[in-house]
C-alpha cells in the first residue's frame, strides 16, 4: 500500500527558499537589528555551515565573521572541517581552543567528579557520554545511563540518578555558554549580530544550552526540518565532507550521535514524525513513510511532547513581575518594547 506521504514531502524549492531566507537576514540584520554582518561559530557541521554560507549570501563575505571554538573533547576532524567552510566562503575567521577557558572555570573537574559518583574509578584517561536508550524499544520510562570507557578501551554503562545526570549536564553546559560569550565579544567589537545554527528539530524539541547555543540575535535556519538543511547546503555548494558527515553532538569525550544523546531516533525519520504530527497526518501514513509502526509512531508524539513540556522553559525571556512597557514608546526606534 502506498501513501502520499513520503519523505518527498519535505522537498524544498531550495532557490527560491535561499532568496527567501537571504532577503530576510538582509532585512534583519540592516533594517531591525541595525548591525553590520552577522558573526557564526563554525562547528564543522552541517548546520553552521549552511547558516555561514547563507549569511555570505546574503549580505558578502567581508560582513560575515566565523569562530572556531574546538576544545579538548571536541572531534579530531572539527577543526579540519569548521576551517575547510571558512576557506571555502572565503570569510575571515578566529581559531581559539576553549580549553583553557573551560579549565579556568571548572568545567572538566566538575564533569569527572560528576561521572565518579555513578562511577568511582572513573579518572585519567577514561573517557564519557550520556545516552539515552530508543523511542522504539522501549514502553517503559526512559532515563539517560553514562557510557564510560577505561584506558584499556573497556566500556561500563550505569545508569544515572537525577541528580548525576543534572551534574553532569551542568558542567558541560560551560562549553556552549563560553562559546556564546566570546561569539558576542567579537559581535560587539565589530557591530556584528550573532547568527544562531538550530534547526527546527533542534529549536522545536528544546536541543540548546539557554544562554548558550540557544541565544542569537537571529536563527536562519529555524525554520527548515535537518532534511530540508541538507537540501539547501546541497544547493549553497557546502563541501561533500561537511555535508557527508553524521549529526554529532561533539561535547563529550567519547563519540556520541545526536540520536543517541537526545532524539533516539535518526533525523530523517525524527522529520518525518515531526512534519506528520505538525501537519495533524493520518498516524498511518507517517508510520507508513517513517517504516515504523503506528504503536511506534504513538510513542514518538509523546516523546516530542513531553519534551515540548519540559523544555518550555529554554524558550522564555526573563519573566517580570509587572509590565514596564511604555504604551507611547514604540514610536522612538519604529518597533514595539518586549519583555525580551
Amino acid at each position: 500500500m502506498t501513501t502520499a506521504f513520503s519523505r518527498a514531502s519535505l522537498k524544498l524549492d531550495a532557490a527560491k527558499e535561499v532568496e527567501h531566507i537571504t532577503q530576510s537576514i538582509r532585512d534583519i540584520v540592516g533594517n531591525r537589528l541595525r548591525r553590520q554582518g552577522t558573526v557564526v561559530a563554525l562547528s564543522g557541521g552541517i548546520d553552521s555551515s549552511t547558516v555561514a554560507a547563507l549569511c555570505v549570501k546574503a549580505l558578502g563575505k567581508e560582513k560575515v565573521f566565523g569562530l572556531q571554538m574546538p576544545e579538548r573533547h571536541s572531534a579530531g576532524d572539527t577543526g579540519d572541517l569548521s576551517g575547510l567552510i571558512a576557506g571555502h566562503l572565503g570569510i575571515e575567521t578566529i581559531f581559539q581552543d576553549i580549553s583553557p577557558v573551560l579549565e579556568a572555570v571548572g568545567c572538566y573537574k566538575k564533569q569527572e567528579a560528576a561521572y565518579q559518583k555513578v562511577l568511582p574509578q572513573y579518572g585519567p584517561g577514561w573517557k564519557a557520554k550520556i545516552v539515552l536508550p530508543s523511542v522504539l524499544s522501549e514502553d517503559s520510562l526512559r532515563l539517560f545511563s553514562l557510557v564510560a570507557e577505561d584506558p584499556e578501551g573497556t566500556q561500563i554503562k550505569k545508569r544515572l540518578s537525577l541528580k548525576a545526570y543534572l551534574e553532569i549536564v551542568a558542567a558541560t553546559n560551560f562549553k556552549q555558554r563560553v562559546r556564546k560569550m566570546l561569539e558576542y565579544y567579537h559581535a560587539d567589537r565589530l557591530n556584528y549580530a550573532v547568527a544562531g545554527t538550530p534547526n527546527r528539530l533542534e529549536y522545536d524539541q528544546g536541543f540548546f544550552v539557554k544562554l548558550g547555543d540557544g541565544a542569537a540575535d537571529l536563527k536562519p535556519i529555524a525554520h527548515l526540518y535537518k532534511t530540508q538543511v541538507y537540501q539547501l547546503a546541497e544547493y549553497l555548494g557546502v563541501p561533500e565532507e561537511i555535508c557527508s558527515r553524521p549529526p554529532t553532538t561533539d561535547t563529550y569525550s567519547l563519540p556520541q550521535s545526536q540520536e543517541e544523546f537526545y532524539f533516539s531516533l535518526p533525523y530523517e525519520k525524527m522529520d518525518l514524525c515531526l512534519y506528520g504530527k505538525n501537519h495533524n497526518l493520518p498516524d498511518a501514513d507517517v508510520a507508513a513513510a517513517t517504516e515504523i509502526t503506528v504503536e511506534q509512531l504513538q510513542r514518538i508524539y509523546a516523546d516530542i511532547e513531553q519534551k515540548r513540556r519540559t523544555s518550555a522553559y529554554l524558550h522564555l525571556p526573563p519573566q517580570l513581575i509587572d509590565d514596564v512597557r511604555e504604551i507611547n514608546n514604540s514610536s522612538r526606534t519604529g518597533y514595539p518594547v518586549t519583555h525580551q
